[in-house]
């Protein structure tokens, strides 16, 4: 039976290339996705998720909820002031709307539902089958929360690509999806419920190289063959510009492969806070690693990835589309 799971992203070509791995694997069932601003607009994220679908056109269509958030609200402009080049770098890094050159459309779904609203319905229709993987910022999650506080003892568990055991992304200490609205991700991670965090140092061991690509065989008579080269070529031509790599993270796609195939990785109970005062500190994640920890353990934290057996999982389930 495969497994239930919703996934709220900001895309971004990492994410879109997470949810296109989802899609396709038949060990998971897609119930919804949700938008959340991000590294684009609350706007550009739920067109590009639209976008996203109508372009793959999966067998069964998930309930697709737009962004909550304004934009003006969850804008990172405490960090644009401070990190400026770290926020052009970022957005260069996925093209002026998210998807590499992939042209995205303006459509507006006819009924649009509030993401942090279709969280809740889901979790009500499904309690305790659904897993949440979150690969953006924290703030619908912290919105569905304020709404109904039972909702995360509704899921069947939540996985957040989030923070950082070591140093960030979008600034020395702050990885971007925390450091983006830390007030929501402090929220959110501390809450008292059933949490696995996927932090950036961890998602970043596994690397997909121009070798690795050229051996997916896409199915060039399909749209989603088109769509998936040109993002990924995209991002491998943007990350050898603007950050000197050979190869592209794959930070999203091993939170999916956190759920479809736990197998690959090693995780431990630990304690997290969220650094929201500091001025070059905030968004920072903390972990209490002491020889003697103080603080009570209230997140499981992924440690150690077998980065072969992920990059085979991608390279064998994205072909399928």
């Amino acid at each position: 039976m495969p497994k239930k799971v919703m996934i709220d992203a900001d895309p971004g070509i990492s994410d879109a290339l997470a949810i296109a791995l989802a899609l396709h694997d038949p060990e998971l069932d897609v119930v919804a996705l949700t938008a959340v601003a991000g590294r684009v607009s609350a706007t550009q994220a739920s067109r590009n998720l639209f976008t996203l679908l109508e372009t793959i056109d999966p067998p069964k269509y998930p309930r697709l909820g737009v962004a909550d958030s304004p934009e003006v609200v969850a804008d990172p402009v405490l960090f644009a002031g401070e990190f400026p080049e770290d926020i052009e770098t970022d957005r260069r890094l996925h093209g002026p709307q998210g998807l590499g050159d992939w042209p995205v459309g303006d459509a507006e779904l006819h009924h649009p539902r509030s993401a942090a609203k279709l969280m809740i319905e889901t979790t009500r229709e499904h309690p305790g089958e659904v897993t949440l993987i979150t690969l953006g910022p924290l703030t619908t999650v912290a919105l569905a929360i304020e709404l109904d506080p039972e909702f995360p003892m509704r899921l069947g568990g939540l996985v957040s690509m989030a923070g950082s055991l070591g140093p960030g992304d979008i600034s020395p200490a702050a990885e971007f999806n925390v450091g983006y609205h830390p007030t929501s991700a402090r929220y959110v991670l501390r809450y008292p419920s059933t949490k696995t965090l996927v932090p950036l140092d961890l998602a970043r061991k596994a690397i997909l190289t121009f070798d690795r690509v050229q051996q997916i065989r896409f199915d060039e008579d399909r749209m989603t063959g088109h769509f998936l080269r040109s993002i990924l070529g995209y991002a491998l031509r943007s990350q050898h510009e603007e950050l000197g790599m050979e190869g592209l993270w794959l930070n999203d796609l091993v939170a999916i492969a956190a759920v479809a195939q736990p197998q690959f990785f090693q995780r431990e109970n630990m304690a997290v806070e969220v650094e929201t005062e500091g001025r070059t500190t905030r968004g920072m994640t903390l972990f209490d690693r002491r020889p003697r920890p103080r603080w009570r353990p209230n997140i499981e934290v992924l440690t150690e990835v077998d980065a072969v057996g992920v990059l085979d999982y991608v390279a064998r389930t994205l072909p399928s589309a």
